[in-house]
Order: C-alpha cells, then sequence, then structure tokens
C-alpha cells in the first residue's frame, strides 16, 4: 500500500500537537517549520485533519492548531482516513468474469484474489487502529529524552 507523504506529515504534526502544553496551540508555518516542510502543503493536511476531527484551530494571538481531542483517542488509521479518504486500496475489478473461462460462470462469492486483499487491508487497519498519536508522542519523547524535551518546550514558548 502506498500512501502519500501528508500522511506521514499529518502524523508528525499530530505527534508535536500532542507534546504541547494544555491550551497550546501551533500554526500552520510553525508546524512546518519544526519539520522543515513546504507550509501551503502542510496547511493544506492541517485543514483536512480539522475537517475530520483531528485537530482545531484556534483564531487570534496564539493561535493555530491542537489536538480536538486526546491524542489517545486519535489513531494512525484516523490520520490516514483523514488525508486519503476512506476508499478501499484494492478494488476488485471482476476480471475472472472476462477471457475464455468466462462462459463457465464466476461464482457470486469474492475470488481469491480479491479475498486475500480485502483480508490484507483489514489487518492494516487494524494495525494503525492499534497506536495511537499518544503512542507515538511517548516514543519520540523517549528518544529524544530530557533534553530532546526541554529543546521542544523553549521551541515551543519561544513562540515556534
Amino acid at each position: 500500500m502506498k500512501l502519500s507523504e501528508g500522511v506521514e506529515w499529518s502524523c508528525h504534526a499530530c505527534a508535536v500537537l500532542a507534546g504541547l502544553p494544555q491550551g497550546g496551540a501551533l500554526s500552520a508555518s510553525a508546524l512546518a517549520a519544526f519539520h522543515e516542510l513546504p507550509p501551503a502543503y502542510m496547511a493544506k493536511h492541517l485543514q483536512a485533519l480539522s475537517r475530520a476531527g483531528i485537530v482545531h484551530s484556534v483564531r487570534g494571538v496564539g493561535g493555530g492548531y491542537r489536538l480536538a481531542r486526546p491524542a489517545n483517542e486519535i489513531s494512525l488509521w484516523d490520520v490516514r482516513q483523514a488525508i486519503e479518504g476512506t476508499t478501499p486500496d484494492f478494488r476488485c475489478r471482476e476480471i475472472r468474469r472476462n477471457g475464455p473461462c468466462s462462459e463457465f460462470g464466476a461464482p457470486s462469492r469474492p475470488c481469491n484474489v480479491a479475498a486475500a486483499f480485502w483480508a490484507a487491508e483489514r489487518s492494516y487497519q487494524q494495525s494503525l487502529e492499534s497506536v495511537s498519536i499518544a503512542h507515538i508522542a511517548l516514543g519520540v519523547a523517549r528518544l529524544y529524552g530530557a533534553k530532546g524535551a526541554a529543546r521542544f518546550q523553549a521551541w515551543v514558548q519561544e513562540g515556534s
């Protein structure tokens, strides 16, 4: 399954937002700058996350984006769906109904190819549903340790 870079960017942006103090928000340009990404594309992805109820935009001084619900209630699957949509990755075209054997009639049940891909998609979805943004943010915090956390907090306090 091929995902757009927007899914990766959005997962990272949500992990950054999960690290904000209560009531904090970051602008789209600050979130883009954090990972040196194009601001226009980050803004586009944040709008998709907002439409999906994953982030909430805050207006005014100190405004920007914050998570719309607790990070432990947002899964990687939620983010993937917000950016890529809800259409299944595999779409069976029923090509078994074509060709020299089509006269023997394909059964009404899904073919083995479709069944295998749909089972893989279900597993993929369940795997991403089991990983929350809170889990990702905790892993990042552990990776960067106390010095990284202090630097992040300083970056947020400096106005990003």
